[in-house]
């Protein structure tokens, strides 16, 4: 963000009013007044155009990712990031300590140190953008934290320039800039940890929306807020209203606050209290709007700097109004999707036109070094045709954020593109015509006679040159990069793929579908020679896209949306990738192996009688590929308790192969048949006799949790081929555990023998629908082997379920109907770990936990997680409150992101 070193006096404009003295005098904000003299004396006025050089060179980097979009991969991410955290940030940095020094009568800080941070600043910038160019985690990492340090350090000074001025009547609005800067380092260690993909699976939309609004309406937004209560009025060259200062002051404690919640409450998943922080710093800007209103009742905008700014702050209101709108009605996975529509109009209708609108008023004061005559030559210059070029830009930014045909959104890019080259040539022409020392006694045309021109002649010619090589080179990689020639079919695919031969003749087409940071499938296996077709579908609210390795790419596909790759013949093994950052290092990959390849294939977990999986979690589980063909998942349905006061029941303890994640099948000892076994249900007084067989190959036992009785007899281990009646009566309500009796417990439970009995309470009230979820822990490898021993006894779990199954109710979601009340049973069986239950987009309005009632319909509070250590049971409720999707999971993430997660499929 630029802004404007010469303030407006809050007397109003005077052409014979002398400026005050000193070295912080600022300029009346008249026509024809000077600017202070820090900014023309000739160290910070070059220190200046090297910042705007900077800017510009970004922007023209910017421009060149947009051009390349459909091309080239990661391009939008790298055009939306050069923009603002490269042209933008340097902007922010260089302005904001300048206009805090003329605000608070401060006196300069070191250039040497306002250089180094800059410095530090646009190197880690490079660093980030590399580091995701080249996916290397470490270098994003690194150019992260310099980014922090950078910031900070520029933090620290606006600080020290506070404290140590003289004070001046619009210092309150260089909080605005100190706000701004706590943004960033917020987010940028969320953008950190999104590009590295550590923000894990559940987390990321909520992480991606935090980033994203505290970047935008917190480091842009703030400032540029801050900056135009004083740039306006001088820019239309009126008198500053006398409530200004008092107006910044409520706007920010509206603003910073109401942001703060919102990116907090978009971290949590809490909807509405995301939406009332966006209300607050809606009434913030909204304020401030009114205000700027006013202010050009005065004096209707008159120059492309005015109106570009007034057109920007349009932009902001019904950005942040459209978001609000959204927030209020989708949840966060999805409205992640919907923003995308308004990010044209945040990134180039707001922050874009705002950065234009403030250089094309700053850059001839800079340069003219206090000449009025050469001022207005050069404002003239950049003011060339700026009615087309303000309608250009704003058209392209209405057809870019309106729901139209993929042909309205090329021509509005055309038209974006057009208008910021305009702007960027005539930025050229104004530092060309500042060029180079004239012969003595030469004049420029906008100097007046006898004027001696600044020394500026040395950096033009370098800034010119710096921008034609940058240009180059990314000319060249986009030219080269994998995926960079457009798809005109196999044919043209073949050397691209790297895997080009002779083909077999056979052609094969696969769908691949993208959704849960998962590319499924994530192994293919095709012939040598295969022509290889990937019918690409994203299935997720998130955009994705695929690149497959020196092949071609799809472009970045919205929620539905669906792209062909052809990869002609294929003869090489090949990988696959989504180019989002964050994306790849988070486990969106995939892998497409020619039969036969002298390359081996990565090694893959050995798992007793089970299947080969990808690499798409932690736990070497890939929780998102297809299961096995006739798999269905054990159901979690909970009938009511069966009439009759005694419950007979058979369990037979038989080893049995369960397919406890897609593909993966596991040799488990079970009651039963399944891991878990059978949920057992009756009321207060009922009386459960239990047959245990044991069909295995090993003694077993069994324990009922909710029966109180002497263990000697009914908790003996019985042999192979041997049997045993337990016989209890439920004295006591709550959701117990069963479980094998015979020692090692840790082995016998670790390896599927548990179960549950629910026991209602007497005051139990009907509701719509009843689940029972068993949470336990997942051992791979043959049961009783050293190798599972020794994972069981340091806690390292393959992965965490609900009912023995890995994520098996994300792939075959459970159901209820909007506005249904909804219990869900659950019962920790351990072996070790316990579990924090939790339904995003919920919450829960009653809490049963051991045996007893912690909330009931009608309580003020509410509650987000049943909290339940190992062997503990309870239930929660919630009513569904409109149709959607709604994830349910153990909210330690470990546990989520490696196999407790489901998904509540809720319709109309």
């Amino acid at each position: 963000m630029t802004g404007h070193p010469a303030l407006p006096s809050p007397s109003g404009p005077s052409a014979s009013s002398p400026a005050p003295p000193g070295p912080h005098a600022g300029a009346t904000g008249a026509e024809g007044t000077h600017p202070p003299s820090h900014f023309t004396s000739s160290g910070p006025r070059t220190r200046h155009l090297r910042a705007h050089a900077a800017v510009v060179a970004w922007l023209a980097l910017a421009l060149l990712a947009v051009a390349a979009h459909d091309s080239l991969p990661v391009a939008r991410w790298l055009a939306v990031h050069l923009f603002l955290l490269g042209g933008v940030s340097t902007a922010l940095m260089v302005w904001s300590e300048h206009f805090t020094v003329a605000m608070c009568h401060a006196r300069l800080p070191d250039p040497r140190w306002s250089d180094a941070r800059l410095a530090g600043l646009n190197v880690s910038v490079v660093a980030v953008l590399a580091g995701v160019w080249a996916d290397l985690p470490a270098a994003i990492a690194v150019g992260a934290i310099g980014v922090i340090a950078a910031v900070l350090a520029h933090l620290t000074v606006l600080v020290r320039l506070g404290r140590g001025s003289l004070g001046g009547r619009l210092g309150p609005i260089a909080r605005y800039y100190k706000a701004g800067a706590l943004a960033l380092v917020l987010g940028a260690a969320l953008g950190a940890l999104l590009a590295t993909g550590h923000a894990g699976a559940d987390r990321q939309a909520g992480t991606a929306l935090a980033h994203l609004h505290v970047n935008l309406l917190g480091w842009i937004g703030l400032p540029v807020l801050g900056t135009l209560f004083m740039l306006w009025p001088t820019v239309l060259g009126v008198r500053m209203e006398d409530r200004t200062v008092l107006v910044a002051r409520r706007v920010l404690w509206l603003a910073g606050p109401g942001l703060l919640l919102t990116a907090g409450a978009l971290l949590l998943g809490a909807r509405w209290p995301a939406v009332a922080g966006l209300a607050l710093y809606a009434a913030g800007t909204a304020w401030a709007a009114s205000l700027f209103l006013r202010t050009a009742a005065l004096r209707a905008p008159r120059s492309g700097a005015a109106w570009m700014l007034a057109a920007s702050t349009c932009w902001l209101l019904v950005a942040v109004a459209a978001d609000l709108l959204l927030m209020a009605t989708r949840e966060p996975a999805v409205l992640l999707g919907d923003l995308d529509s308004l990010v044209p109009v945040l990134l180039i209708g707001f922050v874009g036109q705002v950065l234009l609108g403030a250089m094309s008023y700053l850059l001839p004061i800079v340069l003219a070094a206090g000449r009025p005559d050469s001022r207005t030559a050069l404002t003239g210059i950049l003011d060339l045709g700026w009615p087309v070029r303000l309608a250009l830009l704003n058209a392209g930014v209405l057809l870019l954020a309106l729901p139209l045909p993929a042909p309205a959104g090329a021509v509005g890019w055309a038209l974006v593109l057009a208008s910021g080259a305009a702007f960027l040539a005539l930025t050229a022409t104004v530092l060309a015509r500042r060029a180079g020392t004239p012969a003595p006694g030469s004049t420029d045309a906008g100097d007046p006679p006898g004027a001696e021109r600044p020394a500026t002649g040395r950096l033009a010619p370098l800034v010119g040159a710096g921008l034609g090589v940058v240009l180059t080179v990314l000319a060249v990689l986009v030219a080269n990069t994998p995926g960079g020639q457009p798809e005109a079919g196999g044919a043209q695919n073949t050397a691209a793929a790297g895997a080009a031969g002779a083909g077999t003749g056979e052609v094969r087409t696969v769908e691949v579908s993208l959704r849960g940071m998962s590319v499924i499938p994530d192994r293919l296996e095709v012939e040598p020679g295969t022509e290889l077709r990937l019918e690409v579908t994203n299935d997720d609210a998130h955009p994705h896209d695929l690149l497959i390795e020196d092949g071609p790419a799809t472009p970045m596909l919205g929620w539905l949306e669906s792209h062909t790759l052809d990869l002609g013949p294929v003869t090489a093994d090949l990988d696959g990738w989504c180019t989002v950052p964050g994306h790849k290092a988070a486990g969106m990959t995939m892998r497409i192996e020619v039969a036969g390849s002298a390359e081996p294939a990565p090694a893959e977990p050995e798992h007793a009688g089970g299947h080969g999986t990808g690499d798409s979690s932690p736990g070497g589980l890939n929780l998102a590929a297809e299961p096995s063909p006739g798999w269905e998942p054990l159901p979690a349905a909970l009938p009511p308790a069966p009439g009759g006061r005694v419950h007979e029941v058979e369990l037979r303890a038989v080893e049995a192969d369960v397919e406890v994640a897609p593909g993966v099948v596991q040799q488990m000892w079970t009651f039963g048949g399944t891991a878990p076994g059978p949920t057992l249900r009756g009321t207060i007084g009922d009386t459960f006799e239990i047959t245990l067989i044991n069909d295995s190959e090993l003694g077993h036992g069994i324990d009922f949790h909710a029966g109180a009785l002497a263990p000697d007899e009914p908790m003996r281990t019985i042999e192979p081929g041997e049997e045993l009646v337990y016989r209890f009566t439920a004295e006591h309500a709550g959701a117990w555990l069963y479980h094998c009796s015979t020692p090692p417990l840790l082995q016998h439970l670790g390896n599927g023998m548990y179960g549950a009995v629910i026991i209602d309470p007497p005051d139990l009230d009907p509701v719509d629908r009843e689940y029972a979820l068993v949470a336990s822990q997942l051992y791979l490898g043959t049961p009783g082997s050293e190798e599972q021993v020794a994972k069981m006894r340091e806690a390292r779990p393959d992965a965490w379920v609900f009912n023995g199954g890995a994520g098996q109710y994300a792939q075959a979601p459970l159901t209820a109907r909007a506005g249904e009340r909804a219990r869900f049973w659950v019962v920790a069986a351990g072996p070790s770990d316990g579990i924090a239950f939790h339904i995003v987009g919920t919450v829960f309005d009653t809490v049963y936990k051991e045996g007893a009632h912690l909330l009931r319909p009608g309580d003020p509070g509410g509650a987000q997680v049943l909290d339940l250590a190992a062997a503990q049971g309870g239930f929660v409720e919630t009513v569904f409150p409109e149709a959607g999707n709604y994830p349910f999971v153990d909210h330690d993430m470990r546990h989520a992101e490696n196999g407790a997660l489901g998904i509540v499929a809720v319709e109309p």
